[in-house]
């Protein structure tokens, strides 16, 4: 059924399984890496999630797995897939139950969060493979109940992810307990690769194939290019105090976005964002780090299925969120990394579909913005097609003139604070001669 394509290689029991979800040809990176994992060898991957990256190494792995069956060892994984957060992590889990759907092989996804119970009971079932987040994995090791000299496959998924949460203590701990590199198959993803990320893939595999998605020099990929070409990012400029507004007028103008996701800095902002939400009958559900893991779990399915138009997050959602056709993504205010500027805003335009990002900028931001644009090696273009333009900030941002035209029913004199008219700037100054 897959003759033409690389899912042609892989066992037939999983080429009914992805048959079955509709897969039908293979991204760009599940082409490119399939063939080397099969073969065995060692891999790094630049790519950002919504490329196809968990198919990518999931299913050679449960080929292998399916090829060299082994008796199994309650709480020795043969495969191990690391992931930085509990949403990623149960994502890869979903994608391994759709897999191995007629593989018989069992897993456990180990999170935080919630009780282990579960995850226990998982285990002693005999789970070959363990998508498991750092903390929850160590605290299992220590009790006992898993123990990692066993594995024969290793992924770090999301590796600079794993370094901005301060997970490297954690990872090299791990690592620690693993078999030795000549004894395993090491996997590393990341979306980015700094000096400290090409460090930490320099001591995890051995004579590596490295393949990047999105950018011309695999050895130094572009910011700009983990975005894709189909995304139109701009910035509204407003006063700090109307973003909500602004916000509440976008959703109500633009119907045709029907899956939006709003990015708030702090957890008592998105809690804020959604009862003024909420209070305008908008759908809307919330998720960051305070919320318990079956809440957060919750908010997505709702955000997933369409019975909550509008999902206001934290970064923790940010990376490894995959939900499909996210119309929009909006950035109450900009993030202080900037990396997170394109994770945020990758979102959207995913799997060759179009997307839009807006950032809203008050006047006291205009240093995260040029930060951005510098990180970004471009402008981002400046949208007035709204009635809470703030031209004062878009003055102090050096953006007077670049961008969209301005709004049709945009008055200068409403721009200032509290609705009062600012100094004309552009206004002649004339002064008294002296004789």
């Amino acid at each position: 059924m897959f003759e033409e394509n690389i899912f042609g290689s892989l066992d037939q029991t999983l080429q009914k399984a992805i048959a079955d979800a509709s897969y039908i040809s293979p991204t760009p990176i599940q082409n490119k890496a399939i063939p080397h994992l099969l073969e065995g060898r060692d891999f790094i991957g630049i790519a950002q999630t919504g490329t196809g990256k968990t198919a990518a190494f999931m299913l050679p792995i449960l080929h292998r797995l399916v090829r060299d069956r082994r008796p199994r060892h309650i709480g020795h994984p043969r495969a191990l897939v690391l992931s930085p957060t509990r949403e990623l992590a149960a994502q890869t889990a979903a994608c391994v139950r759709t897999y191995s759907k007629y593989a018989e092989i069992p897993f456990a996804c180990i999170i935080g969060g919630v009780s282990q119970y579960g995850q226990v009971k998982d285990i002693k079932k005999g789970a070959e493979v363990m998508i498991a987040c750092p903390g929850r994995l160590i605290d299992l090791m220590t009790q006992g109940i898993v123990k990692l000299d066993h594995v024969e496959f290793f992924v770090l998924d999301e590796a600079d992810r794993m370094l901005d949460m301060g997970f490297l203590p954690d990872i090299k701990r791990i690592i620690s307990k693993l078999p030795v590199a000549a004894m395993r198959q090491s996997l590393f993803f990341s979306a980015t690769m700094s000096p400290a990320i090409r460090a930490l893939a320099g001591s995890l595999v051995t004579d590596p194939v490295q393949v990047t998605i999105g950018s011309d020099n695999p050895a130094n990929p572009a910011p700009a290019a983990n975005i894709s070409k189909l995304l139109d990012d701009r910035v509204m400029f407003v006063e700090r105090s109307q973003k909500d507004a602004l916000l509440i007028h976008l959703l109500k103008t633009h119907p045709e976005w029907t899956r939006v996701i709003v990015f708030a800095k702090m957890r008592h902002g998105v809690d804020r964002i959604a009862k003024r939400l909420g209070r305008e009958s908008i759908l809307c559900a919330a998720i960051h780090s305070d919320k318990t893991q079956n809440q957060r779990t919750r908010a997505l399915d709702a955000f997933r299925k369409g019975e909550a138009r509008v999902l206001v997050a934290t970064d923790i959602a940010s990376r490894g969120i995959d939900v499909p056709d996210v119309s929009c993504v909006v950035n109450m205010e900009l993030p202080i990394e900037v990396e997170s500027y394109v994770h945020r805003v990758g979102r959207t335009a995913r799997a060759g579909a179009g997307g839009l990002a807006i950032s809203f900028v008050a006047g006291d931001e205009r240093a995260l913005l040029k930060a951005i644009e510098r990180y970004m090696k471009r402008s981002i273009r400046v949208d007035r097609d709204q009635p809470l333009h703030d031209i004062i900030a878009e003055e102090k941002a050096g953006r007077k003139n670049i961008g969209l035209p301005q709004a049709p029913w945009f008055k200068r004199e409403h721009s200032g604070p509290g609705g009062k008219k600012p100094k004309n700037r552009n206004k002649p100054i004339h002064r008294r001669r002296k004789f």
